[in-house]
């Protein structure tokens, strides 16, 4: 499988407001594994940062007005994520300026053009709830450096998210194994055997369990802004 993470730094928080993507990057993985294949763009977006977006990006408005405008780069970005998942921390704010990016040039809006969208930072509030789930949260709490991490960058900002996303999600890796032609056996001499499910015990959520899902459920609908996944599958 293709997956894409990408991150985006913005001249301010809302694209509504005229403010635009000054930088893009993307780094790729097949199969779990980063391939170094990777795109990064500064964006000339025709107008100053807010004070507090420079201290975040450092990006000058000097700097960037070297460099092309969305508009003259976009069919990089729609090629590369084609027929990929896309992963982004708190999908919902680079999503937001990229459909603005998108939609100002007349073309598609961006969860149109790849697979799908993922949200590391709902994924890691599933997993972590009620603990800080910033890059540098995650980063930490799954032993990834960032020392070198002074600004937010957008390449460093997706090489970090990489790592983390891997870290988060490496259980999945019992499920890629690799298995030679003959003997169904994988290469590290690990033979799966049928798994009867009728073996494993079901242990019911008591009331006052039911109760803290729920409470928790409703909490992440009201930081996502919408129904969670879980909802999804209730109705």
């Amino acid at each position: 499988m293709r997956q894409i993470v990408l991150d985006t730094e913005t001249t301010g928080l809302d694209p509504a407001q005229g403010h635009r993507v000054v930088e893009l990057a993307c780094v790729e993985m097949e199969n779990r594994c980063l391939t170094g294949r990777h795109l990064h763009l500064y964006l000339n977006p025709d107008r100053d940062s807010d004070p507090e977006a420079l201290a975040v990006h450092g990006l000058t408005t000097e700097f960037l007005s070297g460099h092309p405008r969305f508009e003259e780069v976009a069919h990089q970005l729609v090629e590369y994520v084609k027929d990929a998942e896309v992963i982004i921390h708190n999908a919902a704010f680079d999503v937001k300026f990229l459909n603005a990016e998108l939609t100002r040039i007349g073309l598609p809006r961006f969860d149109s053009m790849c697979v799908k969208v993922t949200d590391s930072l709902l994924h890691a509030r599933e997993l972590h709830p009620g603990k800080r789930n910033s890059l540098d949260a995650l980063c930490e709490r799954y032993g990834i450096s960032n020392a070198h991490r002074t600004l937010h960058g957008a390449l460093l900002d997706s090489e970090l998210l990489a790592d983390v996303w891997l870290a988060m999600t490496r259980g999945q890796d019992a499920l890629l194994m690799d298995f030679e032609e003959e003997g169904g056996a994988g290469s590290n001499g690990i033979r799966l055997e049928k798994f009867d499910a009728s073996m494993l015990k079901i242990v019911l959520a008591n009331p006052a369990e039911q109760e803290a899902h729920e409470a928790y459920l409703a909490a992440l609908d009201k930081a996502a802004g919408k129904p969670s996944v879980w909802r999804a599958i209730e109705s």
